[in-house]
């Protein structure tokens, strides 16, 4: 065990990479804890603005559409300046988007005094949410890559799964934060939101200038994949695309359809949690407001999870829903450890099948609208999401030698599913209810679990640890 742990961090050459993976896990929780809070932005802009859910997803939108966008000019930078260059590059976009709130938050304070409309302000977030996702595009496209080199090739889909790990933390501290800043109030009840929603991501912007000062300092080798199929080969008899090759490209539709359902579900949580849970009994609040009066931290975490609709029910509160993400991102990030841990003994494509398969189940369950049982389901789902987007990166690339950066950079690209499909789904909540909402991503978990369970004959390879039977498709 110990040797196989030694060798996960080990280059051909005897060095030893493991202080460079830990600090490239670091940008995992940084668009961990970004993501996690743009996941429960739907709803504070639904109430603070007018929206419709399916209005609000312009939101995700802006997010995705900034990875589809700035996703190639990443890959080119990763490819021409190195993997050091590109990181730097990221977090520089980032502080920017950061810092850009400032404004976009005195805009917003001009909706009050009539002054500018609505849907400018909402545009002047957009415009920030787009910028930060730019700079995550850089780092994503450049870190999930790199994690896969920094060590035994056997171990690359374990190494980008325990990295993501650190993006699970991230994504169970980003709806915490969201809770506090978007959903705030004050001594009199009213909202705080719009005028706090710019403060946490100020700090980011100053978190990431300091990263960037530590990546330039740091040592980053530039180190390729292993090149299975030639591809940089001279030999005119070698196909030098990367799209002829089956296992990649439909890995960049299976990633289209894995985030299109992620950040579906991620984005609907909130309104899922206080609008389709079963009647809470009476006796929970007051067992609530007892827990809170012997704990100050308690007190601050659980004030205000319930409310009294215009039913007159008890039901769950935006602030309680935004913290129930905190435990269902907890779902995500158990998965994930213990998803590295099974990647260490079975193959990847394989895990990713089952845990698709067990997705659609999940939000079949949900869409049956099975009242408790739904609710535990939607929590089950994000713990069967948690391994699907690192390993379907790892099986994507496998093989591509020096031309990975530039399939990164595509498979990076296909996270604009989250843009297109939570806007369907919003389309349908709207229609229906948030319960059948949960129909759009069972279908694409279904594509998902399609990829994984076809993969060995699309890469003509047994497993990531395998060789292919020839050196072209």
């Amino acid at each position: 065990m110990r040797t196989n742990q030694k060798s996960m961090f080990l280059s051909e050459d005897g060095s030893n990479l493991l202080f460079t993976f830990l600090l490239v896990s670091s940008l995992f929780l940084l668009w961990g804890v970004c993501n996690g809070m743009i996941d429960v932005m739907d709803k504070h802009f639904q109430e603070e603005l007018g929206l419709t859910k399916s209005q609000s997803a312009w939101v995700q939108f802006a997010h995705y559409l900034g990875y589809f966008m700035m996703s190639l000019p990443a890959g080119w930078l990763a490819s021409k300046l190195g993997y050091k260059a590109g990181i730097i590059a990221g977090l520089l976009i980032v502080a920017l988007g950061g810092f850009w709130f400032i404004p976009a938050t005195h805009i917003n304070a001009l909706v009050h005094e009539g002054r500018v409309s609505p849907n400018m302000a909402f545009v002047a977030f957009l415009a920030g949410v787009w910028a930060i996702a730019s700079g995550l595009t850089f780092l994503e496209t450049i870190a999930n890559p790199y994690t896969t080199v920094l060590g035994a090739r056997r171990y690359a889909a374990t190494r980008i799964n325990i990295s993501q790990s650190c993006n699970g933390v991230g994504w169970i501290s980003g709806p915490a934060i969201g809770s506090i800043f978007f959903y705030g109030r004050d001594a009199a009840g009213r909202s705080t939101g719009s005028q706090t929603l710019y403060i946490p991501y100020v700090a980011i912007a100053v978190v990431v200038l300091i990263l960037a000062v530590v990546f330039y300092f740091a040592r980053i080798p530039d180190i390729k994949t292993g090149d299975d199929y030639h591809l940089d080969d001279s030999s005119p008899q070698v196909s030098h695309s990367i799209w002829s090759h089956p296992h990649f490209v439909f890995a960049v539709a299976a990633q289209f359809f894995y985030v299109a359902a992620q950040a579906g579900i991620f984005s609907f949580f909130i309104n899922y949690m206080t609008s389709e849970v079963p009647a809470i009994p009476a006796s929970w609040n007051a067992a609530m407001t007892g827990l809170s009066a012997h704990s100050g931290f308690l007190r601050g975490w659980l004030l205000g999870w319930l409310e009294t609709n215009k039913a007159g029910i008890l039901s769950i509160s935006n602030k309680g829903a935004a913290n129930l993400a905190s435990i269902a991102f907890v779902c995500f990030l158990v998965g994930r450890v213990s998803g590295a841990g099974l990647l260490r003994k079975f193959a990847a494509h394989k895990i990713l099948g089952l845990y698709a398969v067990l997705n659609v189940a999940a939000t079949l369950l949900v869409f049956a609208k099975l009242g408790w049982f739904s609710v535990l389901c939607v929590f089950l789902s994000y713990f069967f999401m948690s391994i699907m987007f690192p390993t379907i990166f790892a099986l994507g690339i496998f093989g591509l030698g020096a031309r990975a950066k530039k399939a990164s950079a595509y498979i990076v690209m296909a996270i604009m599913g989250g843009a297109i499909l939570p806007k369907l789904m919003g389309y349908v909540a709207d229609k229906f209810d948030m319960s059948r909402g949960f129909i759009v991503p069972m279908f694409c978990f279904a594509l998902v679990a399609l990829y994984g369970f076809n993969w060995p004959k699309l890469s003509k390879a047994e497993s990531l640890a395998g060789t292919p039977a020839s050196p072209g498709h």
